[in-house]
């Protein structure tokens, strides 16, 4: 090791979490809590920066640690165009792309990026991000939609997923590339992938209106009913209801799931059916993700800060554990997983890479006209 001390930035659909790393050692993890209301009264996720960095800068000085002694800053990504795996260096292109969101989606992760670009910047230290929401390892017959020109994106919590899949396979020794998993992170939003052989070949996208609907998304829902709703509300609401303001938060008027689940506990009857319906939903998408894998899934892990909720697992497991034995990660591994890969770049161990500005996958040849696709050579 050289002595990098790295500041990790991840911002979620709920919270804030950093975290400072001398080397492998983590020296402190700290998430601060964001409810819906708040998130609400900035605009758009971009004009959360401001108060994201307070957050982060707080956070920073009640642990006595400067922003100057920071010698690599690491920030969860999203929102530019689709990227490969793994670590890529974080310049000027990937911030505007990012604050653009050239990848079609608006999620808070993208201010991660943006945070260690503005610090990076400014104290003029290396910027990464790492496993960002849109890495895209999707086969291709999971990219297409019945409606011509429009095709499925990769946008899920890829960091997380992967680094879960990684732990599970050390645990019983052997490698995530040997492995067929289905893969639920439960949080404030919830996506659930289906892995094999070390890529994500289908995944929900949970802050595109798929899946199972969570603390702040709407999940899938029929596309005349939101049609219907988006002739009286705009396309605006829509969008926001996708990862801000849907769920819990349109529903009960707070994200925080700790106030919800109080209701369930005290006999609420609304609130317990719609929790339950969120976990009939999550069973839901986990079958669907076991027929991507007919069925030879070697086994089911579920991850997120959710599955601290004893029910939530339960209900999985009495829907789905006739799929595959199902293993429960509370929490996540975000942070660790950022870190490590960063360091192995920085020891020489692997190599980042640099964003390019075009997506992983941009249509079919048969998207284009025989002249558009000479004039795209």
């Amino acid at each position: 090791m050289s002595g990098y001390r790295l500041l990790v930035i991840n911002p979620g659909s709920t919270s804030t979490k950093i975290s400072v790393f001398d080397d492998d050692w983590n020296i402190f993890t700290e998430s601060v809590f964001h409810d819906a209301p708040l998130l609400l009264s900035f605009p758009t996720v971009n004009d959360q920066l401001g108060m994201r960095r307070d957050v982060v800068l707080e956070i920073l000085r009640k642990h006595d640690i400067s922003i100057e002694s920071i010698d690599i800053f690491i920030g969860r990504g999203g929102c530019a165009y689709s990227q490969p795996e793994g670590v890529m260096i974080i310049d000027r292109r990937l911030y505007e792309d990012t604050k653009d969101d050239k990848g079609g989606s608006d999620h808070p992760a993208k201010l991660g990026v943006m945070l260690a670009y503005s610090f990076g910047i400014e104290y003029g230290k290396p910027m990464y991000t790492v496993d960002p929401t849109n890495v895209d390892e999707l086969d291709d017959i999971a990219r297409i939609t019945g409606i011509k020109g429009i095709y499925r994106r990769a946008q899920s919590h890829v960091l997380n997923q992967k680094g879960i899949a990684r732990k599970y396979a050390a645990e019983i020794g052997t490698e995530y590339e040997k492995l067929k998993l289905i893969i639920a992170h439960i949080d404030g939003g919830i996506t659930i992938g289906a892995h094999i052989n070390g890529r994500m070949i289908d995944c929900t996208e949970g802050a595109g209106g798929e899946g199972a609907f969570t603390p702040t998304r709407i999940g899938s829902i029929p596309a005349l009913e939101l049609a219907a709703y988006m002739e009286k509300n705009g396309v605006q609401s829509v969008k926001d209801l996708c990862c801000r303001s849907g769920g819990f938060a349109s529903l009960f008027g707070t994200s925080d799931s700790n106030k919800i689940h109080s209701l369930v506990d005290n006999g609420d009857r609304k609130a317990t059916l719609i929790w339950n319906a969120m976990i009939y939903q999550i069973a839901k998408s986990i079958g669907e993700m076991s027929a991507v894998l007919s069925g030879d899934v070697d086994a089911i892990l579920l991850t997120g800060g959710l599955v601290r909720f004893d029910d939530i697992v339960e209900g999985i497991r009495k829907r789905c554990s006739f799929i595959a034995p199902i293993h429960v990660y509370k929490g996540e591994v975000e942070q660790e997983a950022m870190a490590e890969a960063v360091l192995e770049v920085l020891n020489g161990r692997k190599e980042a890479h640099r964003y390019t500005g075009q997506p992983v996958f941009s249509g079919f040849d048969w998207d284009c006209s025989p002249l558009e696709k000479k004039d795209t050579h």
